[in-house]
């Protein structure tokens, strides 16, 4: 597998440190409210990386933190009248059930900044000690000048940094490029905690710096997250760990490109920004996940409304399909002919051609014009009908695309509720009848719901439109 690592601005062999396990961290939400369409790309997408990576026999230690301590937590908490850990609390919680809707795994860890401020005043002490860092008036600051490869994540040199940098007011530090590692509390009712250089809280850069080395070592396989992280943050993430470790922080850095609203950059003050949850109270969950990977997941991504129908469209074909193949294995039955045998050896190459779409730079797109064409020629196979085994094979062969993708894994789709059932069964016994006016008013009116009858020698097949 090749991966384009923002490092060295070029595709790279993907190698392991150690060949049995990858250790990928991916940086977390903030978690103050519920996260918004441009936070779940790179849930959706590096979720998308694990899940392939396992596929292709790899354990995969997955950590993606979450940032419980944060001015917008600390205002969030004021505006609702309770504690800042209630707020992250709740929105952690939130979190899980709109990840969970996306198909999204938990990650292997989900460590939290709050259970682990002991590790960050030790790591910050030991970047005092080297003389990376240094005290003012209980701030603690990083001194960006004295690590010598600051900008190589971001491709810029410290001098064009500096002609942009500033001091902000209440700050104290030596040079405008420095920044924070540990804040001292300003007010008795800020949220605190004791530290060497007296009560305060971490910055925001550190906290991954720690739970990254802390959960997966000092130097680890990837990194990821959006592009946005790019600079600052993770350039300030390689500057501490390496400055603290002496060793590489990460072999591969990989981002995920913006996501804009009717083709403008989203944003609160333009009124465009929509939260996951808003959106799934009009798409499934699975429609938005297919959305988010229909895209090469570095390029930047349109959403809109009339994206978003094409997408649950599309991925109503995947649906449809499945159930097609569901449907003959209940209602089929015997092995598989030699025709049959010679039909399945064509399909198989439609696993090279996901992989190989996945092996270069995990791109989901041309793998799920892949998993189209498979869908094409097992519907041409089975249109009049196939043996038991073969809709079984072909099945497992779609499931083990989708599954890799995150797809087509809710509840089968040809399942339908008692009223349903007894307008189906009222048809069936309509047209035995010939009272075919009857059987056509049924017919509609299924329709307008959604629901599409196909008569076929096997039975009656349930699809969805």
């Amino acid at each position: 597998m090749k991966i384009y690592n923002t490092l060295s601005k070029k595709k790279e062999e993907l190698i392991p440190i150690d060949e049995n396990e990858v250790k990928i961290y991916v940086c977390g939400p903030t978690v103050y409210n519920y996260f918004h369409i441009g936070n779940a790309r790179p849930f959706v997408v590096f979720d998308t990386l694990r899940k392939y990576l396992e596929y292709r026999g790899k354990n995969v230690r997955f950590v993606q933190n979450f940032t419980d301590v944060d001015d917008k937590i600390i205002n969030k908490a004021k505006e609702d009248g309770v504690s800042p850990g209630e707020v992250s609390e709740r929105y952690i919680d939130e979190y899980f059930k709109d990840a969970a809707a996306l198909n999204v795994e938990k990650a292997t860890v989900h460590p939290k900044v709050t259970d682990n401020m002991d590790d960050i005043i030790k790591f910050v002490s030991g970047l005092v000690e080297k003389g990376h860092a240094y005290v003012s008036e209980g701030d603690v600051y990083f001194s960006t000048r004295s690590f010598a490869g600051y900008g190589k994540l971001s491709k810029q040199n410290i001098e064009d940094l500096e002609s942009g940098a500033r001091i902000e007011v209440g700050e104290k530090k030596k040079d405008p490029l420095d920044f924070a590692l540990w804040k001292a509390r300003k007010d008795d009712d800020e949220i605190a905690w004791d530290s060497p250089w007296g009560m305060g809280r971490p910055g925001w850069h550190i906290e991954c710096s720690v739970m990254s080395t802390k959960y997966l070592g000092e130097t680890i396989d990837i990194h990821a997250g959006g592009q946005d992280l790019t600079f600052p943050h993770h350039e300030n993430e390689i500057a501490q760990t390496e400055a603290a470790t002496g060793k590489p922080f990460a072999n591969y850095w990989m981002h995920n490109g913006y996501i804009t609203i009717d083709n403008e950059k989203m944003s609160k003050s333009k009124g465009n920004f929509f939260t996951v949850r808003d959106i799934l109270q009009h798409y499934d969950g699975e429609v938005i996940r297919f959305f988010l990977l229909s895209g090469h997941y570095r390029n930047p991504i349109n959403f809109s409304d009339e994206l978003m129908e094409q997408a649950k469209n599309s991925l109503q074909r995947m649906q449809n399909a499945k159930s097609t193949l569901l449907h003959l294995i209940e209602n089929e039955n015997g092995t598989m002919s030699d025709e049959e045998k010679e039909r399945l050896k064509t399909l198989q190459v439609y696993r090279h051609k996901f992989i190989v779409a996945m092996d270069d730079d995990l791109n989901t797109a041309d793998a799920i014009s892949a998993v189209f064409e498979l869908i094409k020629q097992t519907n041409s196979y089975v249109k009049d009908g196939c043996s038991k085994e073969f809709a079984e094979e072909s099945l497992a062969l779609l499931n083990e695309f989708t599954q890799v993708l995150g797809l087509l894994q809710e509840k089968e789709e040809n399942q339908v509720d008692g009223e349903l059932e007894q307008l189906i069964r009222e048809r069936q016994t309509a047209r035995a009848n010939k009272d075919f006016k009857r059987a056509d008013e049924i017919r509609d009116l299924l329709k307008a719901k959604g629901i599409i009858l196909k008569d076929t020698p096997q039975g009656v097949q349930i699809i969805r439109e």
